[in-house]
């Protein structure tokens, strides 16, 4: 711009020169003096321009300097910014990228014709340097404007599978006791008789003591059965947890992590009662403490067999010929179950009898559960084994504990309320897997 102002500069006063030649020393007059008035006006007019121009292309070239120290660069023509304007690069610049665009080496590069270094020349470029590295290694530089990229993701520490509940029997009760009635034996006297051949009633006898049938009287042997009572209580599982009101407020998923971890902890605690609650205090008296069970002791009379896969078919023959029921699936821990399908893949490879994504064992579904001690198996009718539901798991959260009020605490509080019981025990038998 700056070159096409001196062109015309240089019009204008060889306009005007021309013209006061013609009249040597004397007066210009006229429409000449019109013509050269005019020139010289818009000479002045230019060499304006032209001294502003030299003063902005001074300041561009010190702006210049300045981004480049930032590490910026100017917007080329044509894009949407601004031209001329500073912006981020769109790809930051290394150092090496930036020292081959400093003039210090543009400055070096001067001295070899196309560009082309000798091998035998002396090369030494003016120091390059930079005012100030910008890192993000501390606030004071550039890692106060570096943001924590937020991902959202929450790891829990991860909860064992439950699966107790949904095998035994779920009924409801709006007592603090249940009741239900056992059969302790049954009618075990019929016999085949004979006809009865005389109408004679029983005789005393002579002393005392029973009447005495008479002989040929054609009598029925009497059966006999015998009840108990059983009551179950119904019991209390909860558990507490401390937190701020502040926090609850800030971090408003918390609560609801809160409430997902109770009820988890509660059912954890509800499985291990009704496997092991050993009927003390206020603890179930669980299917493996329950009196009356079967138990099969780890077997190994079958050559070529694996003892954990004649252990655990005789017991689910116990359940029928022992328990008069039919027995609904295996509790193993996990780790007894890994022993049975390593003995079963041993024998056949191509062994994974699985039904419907259930895996089975001698045909009945399999369930794990790390409530099962590890060495102990359980199979049964667990329809026999009932959970009467009082209250079912709640939250509920309160300032009213102790000094909470005044310390803006607050106790979230995790219960539930159930009765167990085992209405059939010996349907039921408790598995040695231990040799």
């Amino acid at each position: 711009m700056s070159t096409t102002l001196e062109e015309q500069m240089r019009t204008e006063l060889k306009a005007a020169r021309d013209i006061s030649l013609k009249y040597g020393d004397g007066d210009i007059v006229g429409d000449d003096l019109a013509a050269v008035t005019t020139h010289l006006k818009a000479y002045q007019d230019l060499k304006v321009k032209f001294e502003k121009g030299k003063e902005s292309a001074d300041v561009k070239a010190r702006l210049d300097a300045i981004g480049f120290d930032l590490g910026l660069e100017r917007t080329p023509d044509g894009e949407k910014q601004a031209p001329g304007a500073f912006h981020q690069p769109t790809k930051l610049k290394s150092i090496g990228q930036m020292f081959v665009e400093s003039t210090e080496y543009k400055g070096l590069m001067s001295q070899f014709g196309g560009g082309h270094i000798n091998e035998k020349a002396r090369v030494q470029s003016s120091p390059f340097g930079l005012k100030s590295l910008v890192t993000g290694a501390a606030d004071a530089s550039a890692g106060a404007f570096v943001n924590t990229d937020q991902t959202g993701i929450y790891e829990s520490l991860g909860r064992r599978p439950l699966t107790i509940r949904d095998l035994v029997s779920i009924r409801q009760t709006e007592s603090d006791t249940v009741e239900y009635v056992r059969q302790l034996t049954q009618p075990s006297s019929a016999a085949v008789v004979p006809e009865a051949t005389t109408a004679a009633g029983p005789t005393a006898p002579g002393t005392a003591g029973a009447l005495v049938p008479a002989a040929g009287g054609g009598y029925k042997p009497e059966g006999s059965m015998t009840f108990e009572k059983v009551t179950a209580a119904v019991k209390t599982i909860a558990e507490w947890i401390p937190a701020t009101k502040r926090g609850l407020a800030d971090a408003k998923q918390l609560r609801g992590l809160i409430d997902d971890e109770l009820r988890a902890d509660l059912a954890e605690e509800e499985e291990d009662q009704i496997l092991n609650g050993n009927g003390s205090g206020e603890n179930f008296t669980g299917i493996l403490n329950t009196s009356g069970t079967q138990a099969q002791a780890y077997s190994a009379t079958v050559a070529g067999l694996d003892p954990l896969i004649e252990t655990t078919l005789k017991a689910k023959t116990k359940v029928r010929t022992g328990g008069r029921a039919v027995a609904s699936g295996y509790i193993f821990n996990p780790e007894d179950w890994e022993k049975i399908q390593l003995a079963r893949l041993a024998k056949n490879p191509n062994n994974e009898a699985v039904a419907g994504a259930v895996p089975t064992l001698h045909g009945l579904p399999v369930v794990e559960s790390e409530a099962m001690p590890a060495g102990t198996g359980l199979t049964g009718d667990y329809r026999k084994a009932v959970i009467w539901d009082r209250e079912q798991a709640s939250i509920t959260a309160t300032d009213s504990h102790a000094d909470f009020f005044i310390r803006n605490l607050v106790a979230i509080l995790g219960e539930q309320r159930e009765a167990f019981g085992v209405t059939r025990p010996s349907a039921f038998v408790e598995i040695d897997l231990s040799a």
